[in-house]
């Protein structure tokens, strides 16, 4: 019998009306190269509003990992939300997996749009991206917020025990799961607190919705962001840049956090939120949603916490 209903495509039309009535319109935009970009746009750019990208990670689609955001920041900013290459509706027929070409494309893209100056948002492998955004484009970035995003690692990293997975091939069946298991694996891994007792006809949904598609680009993305990988060759960023980390982060130790402190230099500063994990966009919305309001609309930068719930480092 054919599935009738699905959960997941559900949920993923609630969030596009979401967008919709945050403001915001979906676009795509053929680069003329073989990549196409999908994104969601202001319906009206206002002159007087800075620009703001979020840039998604590993997993769904942008409008899964920023919903919780969207509101609150087209108050104040002209908010551009793409889906990279191999996700929603992006694609692309070039062989390039880099992060580099990824934050190209996002630049071609806002170029379209007219946007030559922004802030910006990565988190996880959005931030590999962000970041390279901003030492390609470093006119076009102002400030930048990366969150959870493991820049600074190295491929000996995993080698010598770093992270919970013990190979790239490990880390791939994580990260792109094809089995309830491996769903139940990763959010052991994400979340401090992981979802229990979800139905294994749930998870089954999700991955017929979301996890299907450009399985093998998305693998290639992954394995070229590990190899040979090394922080010397890590490009030195001048804009103000802060680090927001969760404290228990198994995806990307909170080690990583602090190498790309210092690497960045006096330009950088670090938050940690408290126990939270490596989703920190779910885990601990409201938390970064503050530091992001006080980073990037506020005039000063973030001041030393005094609560339980995070602490900033310098």
């Amino acid at each position: 019998m054919a599935k009738c209903f699905s959960l997941t495509a559900t949920r993923d039309w609630c969030y596009r009306i979401s967008f919709a009535n945050a403001g915001l319109r979906s676009t795509t935009t053929d680069l003329g190269d073989g990549t196409v970009m999908h994104c969601w746009v202001p319906k009206t750019s206002k002159q007087n509003k800075p620009n703001l990208l979020l840039i998604h990670g590993i997993g769904a689609n942008a409008m899964w990992q920023w919903n919780e955001f969207i509101g609150p920041l087209v108050s104040r900013f002209n908010v551009y939300v793409p889906d990279l290459v191999f996700f929603g509706d992006s694609y692309t027929t070039r062989s390039d997996r880099s992060e580099a070409f990824q934050a190209r494309c996002v630049m071609s893209m806002m170029g379209v749009y007219g946007v030559n100056r922004m802030k910006v948002v990565g988190i996880s492998y959005g931030g590999f991206v962000a970041y390279s955004l901003a030492a390609q484009f470093p006119e076009a970035v102002e400030r930048l917020v990366l969150c959870c995003a493991g820049v600074s690692l190295e491929e000996k990293d995993m080698e010598e025990g770093m992270f919970q997975v013990k190979s790239v091939e490990e880390a791939v069946s994580v990260l792109l799961p094809q089995t309830p298991e491996k769903i139940k694996e990763l959010m052991k891994i994400t979340f401090v607190k992981p979802p229990k007792n979800v139905p294994s006809c749930f998870l089954n949904d999700f991955i017929d919705v979301m996890c299907t598609e450009y399985i093998q680009e998305r693998k290639e993305l992954i394995e070229t962001l590990h190899k040979d990988r090394k922080l010397s060759d890590l490009p030195k960023i001048t804009q103000p840049t802060l680090l927001i980390w969760g404290d228990q982060d198994q995806i990307f130790p909170l080690e990583l956090a602090h190498r790309l402190k210092r690497h960045v230099g006096e330009n950088a500063q670090l938050v940690v939120l408290k126990n939270a994990g490596h989703a920190i966009n779910v885990e601990k919305s409201k938390e970064l949603h503050k530091h992001l309001k006080s980073y990037l609309i506020d005039p000063l930068p973030p001041k030393q916490e005094n609560d339980t719930n995070s602490n900033k480092v310098d």
